[in-house]
């Protein structure tokens, strides 16, 4: 029988917490008419928001990004972005499937992940396709994912069928880490549908989805993954964020409207939760779903689940070991899942301080990273939400693990409010030694300005360059006169970074939604240093996920934490990056190994990379 929307489709939890009487009444409604309608106004009210609002705080930015200059702090560098996509050799597009029906799958993926799949020290790229839908009879060719071998110029060559990646599925994301520890970085793949799991095996991909147990629901639909070691036994476990109950049925009958005559794609608030999936390593080659028992699962008062997962990355944010995993939920609150060291997880966001916004409503989350943004020892998170609604900027507070929503204070809440943000990272593009944070824009529906004049369906990202903890607001967003390429309106969604080229400074990878891809360059001539660490690990897990490094540089000290998994769908390469600015020597570098052992290196040869292993026990 087919699923019905039912009143679960809008769960308390994705309301401010006191509500929890008002809603179980309001939506106890006996006619499926009635609760369509109601849903549709809803949906409406999600795509639109507050307009006048927004065009409040668009007046307001250009003051807001002057601000940190006005404070005396560093003057803001030139730094251009330039589109190589072509030149590099990659004619990748996406296939969504979309044939006018506007199902929500469609507008989402568009996963991919920088990754040295072949060992040779440079990252290559892998760029996740959706496909067309069952019921499509149009007779298109199948699209496969691709991956691009990189020749360590920035030069990549398709390599797909060769690897053994050149299958058919509805693809959102990718996952990458080495989970048997045999130096070949394994790749899990989300999906609307079954997941699938390959393991590398020197270059060539073997899809192992059935003998490893994380093929997930048949009928799910998974979105951010990331490996990382929750138990700390050496090896790699698998987080998935899974986002909805959805089925063509159920989007359908909802009929989801924006002018109220054309479909158009509704929001998640019109679908019942899901729960995220967490599988444990066994170490021989297979994973155990030990989702329940850790504490994933998370129910509203009335029994619901609560989550609508987007994104997710791992920090041990109370620092007692233990990497705990932060999820980004789309419409309901966000998740902090405490690590309690003993296999098993606390859901704390919500008195975290990381729940909800300043006003005490969930967001329509999607990126999300985590970084000590001001070279202190504070934590921020960074959530890219939906549109007329600021970027989240989470700080946690001196002396405590409770976070503030930071997000106008630093500089970030106007300029982001009148975007629809997907992707997000921190990193250091100006190599100064102050981590920058870029989030990539673009709308769900073709024809929004239409109905919300000062809405784009394609939209530029934004680059926030970090003036220092001096400044008066620290994140000050650059011009889009100033940073080349960077500066097209796309559909943006994923957003990843690497140095492809190895010249030392970060280059960008934004992907569309039905669209090409953008492979930016990085072409800042600063004369700034820098230093790249590669970590190899022996008593830890080979990739080093979850290592933090610290570098001390005069009287600045940059940590930089080893984490592939973070931003939309997303994968970053695994070496960490730091900026010199004009320092010509290193003091120290310390590593802080997943295992908690420590490791001092001395005597650091900058602008290079450095390899370094894990000490054996």
């Amino acid at each position: 029988m087919t699923d019905q929307p039912t009143n679960e489709s809008q769960p308390d939890s994705e309301m401010v917490p006191t509500d929890d009487a008002i809603i179980g009444h309001a939506f106890r409604w006996s006619a499926m008419a009635i609760v369509v309608i109601a849903l549709g106004v809803l949906g409406v009210m999600y795509v639109l928001r507050d307009e006048k609002a927004q065009d409040e705080e668009v007046i307001k930015k250009d003051f807001t990004e002057v601000m940190p200059l006005l404070s005396g702090a560093a003057l803001m560098p030139v730094v251009r972005f330039t589109d190589i996509t072509t030149e590099a050799g990659i004619n990748f597009v996406h296939t969504n499937g979309a044939r006018g029906e506007k199902l929500l799958p469609e507008t989402m993926g568009g996963g991919c992940a920088f990754f040295d799949y072949d060992g040779d020290g440079d990252q290559d790229l892998l760029l996740v396709n959706s496909a067309p839908w069952p019921h499509d009879s149009s007779g298109e060719p199948s699209p496969t994912m691709a991956l691009y071998q990189n020749d360590g110029t920035g030069h990549f060559k398709d390599v797909t069928v060769e690897a053994g990646l050149n299958v058919t599925f509805y693809g959102m994301g990718a996952a990458t880490g080495d989970f048997d520890n045999d130096g070949d970085v394994d790749l899990y793949i989300t999906a609307v549908g079954k997941n699938h799991f390959f393991r590398n095996d020197g270059g060539v991909f073997i899809d192992t989805t059935s003998q490893s147990g994380v093929a997930g629901d048949e009928a799910g639909w998974s979105t951010s993954a990331g490996f990382f070691d929750y138990d700390n036994d050496g090896d790699l476990d698998l987080f998935v964020c899974n986002y909805v109950k959805w089925t063509r049925d159920i989007d359908i009958q909802l009929h989801f409207t924006l002018n109220g005559t054309d479909r158009a794609y509704g929001p998640p608030i019109q679908y019942v939760g899901s729960a995220p999936s967490l599988y444990r390593n066994n170490g021989d080659g297979t994973f155990s779903d030990v989702s329940v028992e850790a504490g994933m699962i998370v129910t509203s008062t009335t029994g619901s689940l609560v989550a609508k997962s987007l994104a997710t990355t791992f920090v041990d944010v109370d620092r007692d070991g233990d990497l705990d995993i932060l999820v980004a939920n789309d419409t309901t609150r966000n998740f902090l899942y405490r690590n309690n060291g003993d296999g098993t997880f606390t859901e704390d966001g919500s008195s975290s301080g990381m729940a909800y916004d300043p006003m005490g409503s969930a967001t329509g989350a999607m990126g999300i990273d985590v970084s000590h943004y001001l070279n202190d020892n504070a934590l921020a998170i960074a959530i890219g939400n939906f549109a007329n609604e600021p970027t989240s900027f989470f700080v946690m507070q001196s002396g405590s693990n409770y976070f503030a929503d930071e997000s106008s204070s630093n500089g970030v809440g106007s300029p982001s409010r009148s975007k629809l943000s997907f992707g997000l990272f921190f990193f250091d593009y100006d190599l100064d030694g102050r981590l920058d944070m870029l989030q990539v824009n673009g709308h769900l529906e073709e024809a929004i300005n239409e109905i919300q004049s000062s809405q784009h369906y394609r939209q530029p990202a934004q680059l926030f360059w970090n003036a220092g903890i001096e400044a008066r607001l620290p994140l000050a967003v650059v011009s889009d006169g100033t940073v080349g390429d960077l500066a097209l309106p796309i559909v943006g969604r994923a957003a990843a970074y690497a140095d492809i080229d190895d010249d030392g400074d970060l280059d960008v990878l934004l992907t569309q939604s039905g669209g090409a891809p953008m492979l930016l360059r990085n072409d800042q001539n600063l004369n700034h240093r820098w230093l790249r660490v590669k970590l190899i690990g022996t008593a830890s897990n080979r990739d080093a996920i979850g290592a933090w490094v610290e570098l001390t540089a005069g009287d600045v000290t940059q940590r930089r934490q080893v984490m592939p998994t973070r931003s939309y769908l997303t994968q970053v390469e695994l070496p960490v990056t730091f900026g010199l600015d004009t320092q010509d020597r290193i003091d120290s570098l310390r590593i802080i190994w997943p295992d908690g052992s420590k490791q001092t290196i001395s005597d650091v040869e900058i602008d290079s990379m450095l390899t370094v292993r894990q000490p054996e026990r």
